[in-house]
């Protein structure tokens, strides 16, 4: 993962998420699951970015 890669993709995300609270008219509960859901995606992304999460697909339950 290429360190500019990474800071560009964080502050689009960010300037986006920022966007959705200020500009468009939702229920304050709708945005704050919408900012976690985000902010969890983000992190994910992040740590199988670094490496530090393996292949979610290879994840079986109950198998």
């Amino acid at each position: 993962m290429n360190l500019v890669n990474l800071v560009v993709t964080l502050v689009i995300v960010g300037v986006a998420l920022w966007a959705i609270n200020t500009y468009i008219p939702m229920d304050r509960r709708i945005k704050q699951i919408l900012n976690v859901v985000v902010v969890i995606i983000v992190v994910i992304w992040l740590l199988r970015g670094f490496g530090l999460l393996g292949d979610l697909g290879a994840i079986s339950v109950g198998g």
